[in-house]
């Protein structure tokens, strides 16, 4: 009878919150029938269905499902959730400063940060946890991740695998603080280099320090990266760009259906240096606030951006705080760089009978002016001004990345060869024959579009009993589509390699020996550099 109250009041309260969140609207009696519906719907499954049920997780599974029909960042937050939001907003947060993921029934140490409690505790990238304290994972369906949290100083017993080895540690939990600038560094006399990682709300103070040092020590020309950089805080896009250009300029607008949220701002403080030639690096992974530093840097002609087009999201969410520490995350507005452009990639209005969002045609993107009259482009990212075609992954590297190819050939190369210390590793053409053993070895699938439509087509023949008909020509497709990727991996053998180098690195010297061999060697960097002691050609891009 308990639950039964429990699972009304929990109804009435989601049709509560509902009604508020949508009693402004125009088809206000539409949306009243539909919320009448669904919290009869909820009380009469709860009632009568076979087993017995959990409201509060079948509510939490409906909320994301039909937020899920909007766009990928329209989300629902639960108690737990908010915690990690917070997080990755504040870039603050107690536990064993690492990166994990999980896989099966295990935790994978995808990165360990250098002095952090599991670095401490000897855990290395491609450990896998299989025990916490008295938590066996594979029993563990919950977010195990939150397991690994907990008050400074607690103490957590963990059973790990290493490399087929059953091992054991024990972590003490610390305050991890994530940097949004990891590194910076002088490249040379004259230029500086900066690596803005995210942005949460220390972004704009880092690169600010991070500035200032480096023009303390002489830097005249900067390359602010930003590589990788999935976006974050609004607000520290515009400070960043405050850096460089002067107070009381147009860095983005949003605009939207709601009055309230179109909104225009502008740089509100007195720059550090309006002068300083500038490059910005991006590539397919900066998105949203990282296409706002540099669409508006680049529409103002303020600075060269360098690198392969970016990811295209120019959509801008606001969390909303609800009852019971739970949050929604809307999709509240589109923003606008300075002149004009948004540059959102994909319209969630419009999907493919598999339900994914479409892509704007490069055909339908629409021209837009910078300050001194270059042309620029929306609709798909932003376009930079200096492209390399040759740093945008192939294909077969991708997949190397998803599958965790490159991931785990370098976590054997590394116990194999543990005492590479602060040397560069280098992949010769006997370790690239070895990874390729390695890849059959694990039997690791590349998944390919190909591949994964004819393994699908395997599956519906034995559905309908005819895979022993097909099965010798599927087998024979099969062979001639592994042979054709073994072809592209020695086709692509030169990227390859300089990925595992990549991967190799962060496992000998951490991300930070990574950085210092970029600056070396990145192909980006390297024509960063080159432009920026070439006044020349840098004006003559910007039109100066």
């Amino acid at each position: 009878m308990k639950l039964i109250k429990k699972r009304y009041w929990l109804t009435a309260f989601a049709a509560g919150f509902m009604f508020v969140g949508v009693s402004f609207k125009d088809d206000f009696f539409e949306i009243a029938k539909q919320i009448e519906i669904f919290t009869t719907l909820f009380k009469t499954v709860n009632q009568n269905y076979v087993d017995e049920t959990n409201p509060s997780e079948l509510m939490d599974k409906a909320i994301k499902s039909m937020l899920a029909d909007l766009d990928p960042y329209t989300n629902y937050f639960n108690e737990e959730d908010v915690i990690k939001f917070r997080i990755n907003n504040t870039g603050e947060y107690t536990g064993i400063g690492a990166m994990i993921t999980r896989k099966e029934d295990k935790l994978i140490i995808k990165e360990p940060y250098k002095g952090f409690p599991a670095d401490k505790a000897g855990l290395k990238a491609g450990d896998a946890i299989i025990q916490i304290n008295d938590v066996k994972l594979a029993d563990y369906k919950e977010d195990a991740s939150e397991l690994l949290k907990g008050a400074k100083n607690t103490k957590v017993n963990i059973v790990y695998v290493r490399q087929g080895k059953t091992l054991t540690t024990q972590l003490i939990l610390d305050e991890v603080d994530v940097k949004a600038v990891p590194f910076f560094s002088k490249i040379d006399d004259k230029t500086g280099y900066i690596v803005l990682e995210k942005f949460n709300n220390k972004a704009s103070t880092e690169t600010r320090d991070a500035l200032e040092k480096l023009k303390s020590q002489g830097a005249e020309k900067i390359i602010l990266d930003l590589r990788g950089n999935p976006g974050g805080l609004l607000h520290e896009a515009v400070n960043i760009c405050n850096l460089f250009v002067p107070k009381g300029e147009v860095i983005v607008t949003t605009k939207s259906k709601n009055e309230k949220y179109n909104i225009t701002y502008k740089t509100i403080k007195e720059p550090i240096d309006t002068e300083i030639p500038l490059v910005v690096i991006v590539d397919g992974k900066s998105a949203s606030a990282s296409e706002i530093v540099s669409g508006a840097l680049q529409d103002l002609d303020r600075a060269v951006v360098l690198g392969s087009r970016s990811f295209g999201k120019g959509l801008v969410q606001r969390p909303f705080d609800m009852t019971y520490n739970t949050q929604v995350k809307v999709t509240i507005s589109r923003y606008y760089t300075p002149a004009g452009r948004c540059i959102q990639a994909y319209d969630y209005t419009k999907k493919d009978k598999d339900g994914k969002a479409q892509k704007t045609d490069a055909a339908k993107y629409n021209a837009f002016k910078t300050k001194n009259g270059r042309t620029v482009y929306d609709g798909g990212g932003i376009q930079p001004d200096v492209e390399l075609e040759e740093t945008k992954l192939s294909p077969i590297a991708q997949a190397l990345q998803k599958n965790d190819g490159i991931f785990n050939y370098a976590t054997q190369y590394y116990f194999k060869n543990p005492n590479v210390g602060d040397k560069i590793p280098t992949v010769t053409d006997a370790d690239f024959a070895d990874f390729k053993n390695f890849l059959k070895k694990e039997n690791i699938n590349f998944d390919t579009e190909t591949e994964v439509a004819l393994k699908a087509t395997l599956e519906k023949a034995k559905k309908e009993k005819i895979d022993e008909t097909i099965k010798l020509q599927y087998d024979q497709l099969l062979v001639a589509l592994q042979k054709s990727e073994e072809t592209l991996l020695d086709k692509n053998q030169k990227e390859i390699k300089r990925l595992l180098v990549d991967e190799l690195i962060k496992r000998y010297q951490y991300k930070e020996g990574l950085y210092q061999y970029y600056i070396k060697n990145n192909a980006e960097i390297l024509k960063a550099t080159t432009l920026l002691s070439n006044a020349t050609e840098y004006n003559k891009i910007l039109k100066k």
